[in-house]
């Protein structure tokens, strides 16, 4: 089965959170500390095992290494002229970890960057160029999707859609694209957008999903997921952290137990027609096995879009 045919799409946890848990030496960092994606040259082996680990909980798809990957991110350490090889090697990490198993997939995650175009950090020009680079890269090594993610400026995501969908029309490819974006606590993107700007605005665009991941937990989720149940005409993801983080004793910390996530997960699911699931910030492998062993068997319900 393909990834446009699965039903249910269950997503791996998170990347960096999950990597601050492990005792990465200063070798490894290679003069790069907090630059996630240079692991996948310098060591790999976290990245393979961080992705078999989220294969054996039962994860589908997972996200490649390669949220900050592209030139803008990797300038901030002096990593700009390595965007191929980073973005590459990411993608061969992930099917490494794969291997021969079956209807496992590879998703080249795309993030925001670090300069938003509606705030005056970068030109839009200069940010599609970075962003083709990156697409171009993610697409040449194989990813099954693309996922444009943790977005928080719609200039910013038309921006990386007009990229993308060039990137695939120049290469005659037609590989599901999909947008994640952020909502704020206050309940709009950072630079002030609410869910219904956002459907209106990405609704034109031949997209494979759009939803929400990251900044809050499930709960906080709610209402904007029940606006796309009832106005999105496409598929529905929700990439939430685990939790809406806290601070205890200096350190951010996030409160939902597997338990209690994976059930607020399959509210989503048998309520509000969501068909794209798993986990950003704190949720570990155990999140990712509570999630599919709560989702064992359901049936994604059937939305009835309002024209």
């Amino acid at each position: 089965m393909t990834f446009s045919e699965q039903p249910l799409l269950i997503f791996d946890g998170a990347c960096g959170t999950n990597l601050q848990l492990v005792d990465i030496g200063e070798k490894d960092w290679d003069g790069c500390e907090g630059c996630n994606e240079i692991l996948n040259l310098t060591a790999p082996r976290y990245i393979v095992d961080l992705h078999r680990s989220m294969l054996e909980a039962g994860a589908m798809v997972l996200e490649t290494d390669t949220f900050g990957a592209s030139r803008i991110v990797l300038a901030e350490y002096g990593l700009e002229d390595r965007v191929q090889e980073i973005n590459r090697r990411a993608v061969a990490n992930a099917r490494q970890a794969i291997g021969d198993l079956p209807d496992k997939y590879v998703a080249g995650s795309v993030g925001p960057g670090t300069k938003l175009p509606s705030l005056g950090h970068i030109e839009v020009r200069a940010l599609a160029a970075a962003t083709r680079e990156q697409v171009e890269a993610l697409v040449d090594a194989g990813v099954d999707c693309l996922m444009i993610e943790t977005c928080q400026d719609l200039l910013q995501v038309k921006t990386a859609l007009v990229a993308a969908f060039d990137v695939l029309n120049s290469a005659k490819l037609d590989l599901p694209v999909m947008v994640s974006v952020t909502i704020e606590q206050q309940g709009t993107m950072l630079v002030g957008s609410d869910i219904a700007a956002i459907v209106a605005t990405l609704e034109p665009y031949p997209l494979f999903s759009l939803g929400l991941n990251c900044a809050t937990g499930p709960q906080d989720m709610m209402s904007h997921v029940q606006y796309l149940s009832q106005n999105w005409p496409r598929r529905i993801s929700v990439i939430p952290n685990q939790g809406l983080p806290e601070v205890v004793a200096g350190q951010t910390h996030y409160p939902l137990s597997p338990e209690d996530y994976a059930e607020q997960m399959y509210g989503f699911v048998v309520n509000q027609g969501v068909s794209i699931v798993g986990g950003c910030c704190g949720t570990s492998p155990k999140h990712i096995r509570a999630l599919v062993q709560r989702l064992a068997g359901v049936e994604v319900k059937k939305r009835e879009v309002s024209a």
